[in-house]
């Protein structure tokens, strides 16, 4: 059954339809929101959806909708990268093929040091912020998006910090999807 408007379906693949929200008890403090989000979480939902209609190989299912609900439950930094890995996962585990995982991660410099996955208080220290969502196997970036200038040189090693964190994850993603594929099998087998 497909959700929302029919007039929506496209006749040669899917639409991929996002959503993007935190929950109010998700921070330190608590604000009230919107009931239907504010426009950073809109922002998030249509960057989630671009994100997923590279990967997702939607000619396969004309005429049908793929609904993807991001909900972060405790925002300590990284939220949206997080969401986009659990977001593959869970497309994964729903068997609707794609051409690769989707990797996210965030990265920043202190100083001169590159760093990988930001945490919320070295988010909130203000620096530069590279927000990186590759597809590993073919190196296609998804998702590049700088929260403020840099020289090239400085963005170059963000962007290899990301770029290392972001293959690094696809080995333990891929290791955990191989594995589950493999019980899956099994239990299928007795």
């Amino acid at each position: 059954k497909m959700r929302g408007s029919r007039s929506k379906a496209l006749p040669d693949r899917a639409l991929v339809n996002c959503r993007y929200s935190l929950a109010t008890f998700s921070m330190g403090e608590r604000r009230r929101r919107p009931p239907h989000g504010d426009r950073q979480s809109a922002e998030l939902a249509l960057q989630l959806q671009q994100t997923f209609e590279a990967a997702i190989l939607t000619h396969l299912y004309p005429r049908s909708q793929i609904d993807i609900y991001v909900q972060i439950l405790q925002a300590d930094g990284g939220n949206y990268c997080a969401g986009v890995n659990a977001a593959t996962l869970a497309v994964m585990d729903a068997g609707i093929p794609m051409r690769d995982y989707v990797c996210a991660t965030t990265a920043g410099l202190a100083e001169e040091t590159p760093l990988a996955d930001l945490s919320s208080p070295e988010e909130a220290a203000g620096g530069p912020r590279l927000v990186l969502a590759l597809l590993p196997a073919s190196g296609q970036v998804a998702l590049l998006q700088l929260s403020a200038r840099l020289h090239q040189q400085r963005l170059e090693t963000a962007l290899d910090a990301a770029d290392q964190a972001c293959r690094a994850l696809h080995a333990v993603l891929d290791r955990v999807v191989r594995q589950r594929l493999r019980e899956a099998t099994a239990a299928l087998g007795e």
